[in-house]
């Protein structure tokens, strides 16, 4: 699943939901000059652009300083009220401002950008159950290392304690009020990431559901409410409270099983710089890819749909496989719901590698929570010898890249444990070199309710460096190095021959040696060689988007970003994070 800001259903929503509020088309131009000589107007972003009217609007603004309370006033006395002071993520807060005030508030010089407080979700999706921890060889890490001592935050819908977590929930806090209804998601992903499988365990049961890091401990920060929804600037303070927290509980992992659509380039956007400001106080940031892999509302054959802050080129952006059912990996398939890169705007190579995230079976928070339904019921005798057909209380099954994101994350935990000197480029980089890239060319899928096919293509921007090796990431010993950021995803931009090129950055490692080659790192198979030029030329570019008269050629490779009415609505949202794929 994939919890956008509302839970990749709907608004911020959860990697296992889809984007639902698309009806409006919105389009905002983004000129080159966006950088500290902006006018007011570019520092507005699109969808506030021209509305002068009398209503209300929640909205960020970031600065060029670290604001004081002259800023905050400024805002107060055009009219507006401080909504969330998020200084301790970015240069900035969330304010309720009237529109008539957002030109005058924009031409402040200390002001950076000012952007609306977007919703976000889950990305969940949900069929039959898959063997993910076989899949990436965790139980080779299981006899030494467990995640102990290390602390992850959960970023999500918050955790209920059946039992499987024992006392390792060491902190919670809501950022979203007291909410009446049980939504799911947070203790499904708790269990991938932590679980102790404690509901599961003993002479009785022919499988035991525990998570990566079963012995990590669990910083619980609730942002989605019982609709899998959140807005911008309730995850940014969650962030913020896991950056202050850190050294109390050895925070070393946050994990946002959610995002929402991209609607600037992450320089700009005030969510992917409060993902930033974790990593660089030594946090490493697993991030849903999102569901939207399937959308070809623009032409695009699902490329381009990255959520943010996914999008960033710091955090670790995980797409989801399938296992098929099976404990041996050789089978599996990536779901062709994942989204794929290159993200809108800046063009950064995403995801960077695949986990198992379709038809996961994890802890169950309570019969009565939103996502327990039938399509998600584990009958009890798949899992205990004495059970029957009826459903079980323990468990339930999900899909989506928001399963995916904690088998990413635990991983981390596992190699911390190790190596607590790792550093969030370190783990990331190590990640991606040691992960399996022996994948089909194409696969077809199946969506189990309307019967419709889904043909995969096994590029970079489709399976980032490839699917998730525990085993050969805990063994690994090579170091990438310690400089914040050297680990960045790269970007991609055309040659003079349409070839679709990777870009190589002095600051970052990936190209720059033979341990941390491209084509070590991606695998050859998709990397076709390189140009005249040097540059590592990449497999299927042409295939995907075709000549650039193509509308979804200008979609990917433009300077805009458009919204139009996505093919992956609510309902199906809630099939993909429900159902799953065959």
């Amino acid at each position: 699943m994939f919890s956008q800001l509302l839970n990749y259903r709907g608004h911020y929503k959860t990697s296992d939901s889809v984007w639902t509020k698309r009806a409006v088309v919105f389009l905002v131009l983004l000129t080159a000059s966006w950088g500290f000589a902006q006018s007011s107007h570019s520092r507005l972003s699109g969808e506030l652009q021209g509305r002068r009217g009398g209503n209300h609007v929640d909205v960020i603004i970031q600065y060029t300083v670290s604001p004081e309370q002259k800023h905050f006033d400024k805002v107060m006395g055009k009219g507006g009220a401080v909504k969330a002071d998020l200084r301790g993520a970015i240069n900035g807060a969330a304010f309720r401002v009237p529109e008539s005030a957002l030109e005058e508030l924009a031409a402040d010089p200390d002001v950076l950008y000012i952007s609306s407080d977007r919703p976000i979700q889950s990305f969940t999706y949900s069929n039959n159950p898959d063997f993910y921890e076989q899949a990436v060889f965790a139980q080779s890490a299981w006899n030494q290392y467990s995640g102990s001592g290390i602390g992850i935050a959960l970023v999500d819908s918050g955790i209920t304690n059946n039992g499987e977590f024992g006392n390792r929930i060491v902190y919670s806090q809501s950022f979203v009020g007291t909410q009446t209804t049980t939504y799911g998601h947070g203790t499904h992903v708790a269990g991938i990431l932590a679980g102790g499988g404690s509901n599961s365990n003993g002479a009785n049961f022919k499988k035991t559901f525990v998570g990566v890091a079963n012995g990590a401990n669990l910083i619980n920060l609730r942002v989605l409410d019982q609709n899998g929804a959140s807005s911008d600037s309730v995850v940014i303070s969650a962030i913020q409270k896991a950056i202050s927290l850190k050294s109390t509980y050895n925070i070393r992992v946050i994990n946002l099983s959610m995002g929402r659509p991209v609607y600037e380039s992450y320089v700009l956007d005030p969510l992917c710089q409060a993902v930033e400001q974790a990593w660089k106080a030594g946090i490493v940031v697993v991030v849903a890819a999102g569901n939207d892999g399937r959308d070809n509302s623009q032409n695009t054959n699902g490329y381009g749909t990255i959520a943010a802050p996914g999008n960033d080129p710091y955090v670790i952006t995980v797409g989801a496989m399938k296992p098929m059912g099976t404990p041996d990996r050789s089978d599996d398939l990536i779901a062709s719901y994942s989204s794929k890169g290159p993200t809108l705007l800046d063009h950064v190579v995403k995801p960077d590698l695949v986990a198992p995230g379709n038809l996961i079976i994890s802890t169950l928070a309570s019969t009565s929570a939103s996502l327990y339904t039938p399509s998600t019921m584990v009958p009890t005798n798949y899992y205990n010898n004495l059970g029957n057909s009826s459903a079980s209380t323990a468990y339930f099954k999900l899909s989506g890249t928001s399963m995916a994101a904690p088998v990413v994350s635990g991983a981390a935990a596992l190699m911390i444990q190790k190596t607590p000197s790792l550093t969030p480029d370190h783990v990331k980089a190590r990640l991606m070199k040691t992960a399996y890239k022996n994948f089909p060319q194409y696969s077809t899928a199946t969506e189990p309710t309307t019967g419709q096919t889904y043909t995969s293509q096994y590029d970079i921007f489709t399976v980032g460096a490839g699917y998730l090796d525990i085993q050969n990431a805990m063994q690994n010993t090579d170091l990438a190095s310690s400089t914040v950021g050297s680990a960045n995803s790269p970007t991609v931009t055309r040659d003079a021959n349409g070839n679709i090129v990777l870009v190589k950055a002095t600051s970052v490692i990936w190209g720059g040696s033979v341990v941390w080659g491209t084509s070590v790192v991606w695998g050859s198979s998709v990397i076709w060689g390189t140009n005249v030029t040097g540059q590592s030329v990449l497999w299927g570019s042409s295939v995907v988007w075709g000549t650039s008269s193509m509308q979804g050629y200008s979609v990917v490779w433009g300077t805009s970003v458009v919204w139009g009415t996505s093919s992956n609505d609510a309902s199906e949202a809630t099939a993909i994070e429900t159902g799953g794929e065959n």
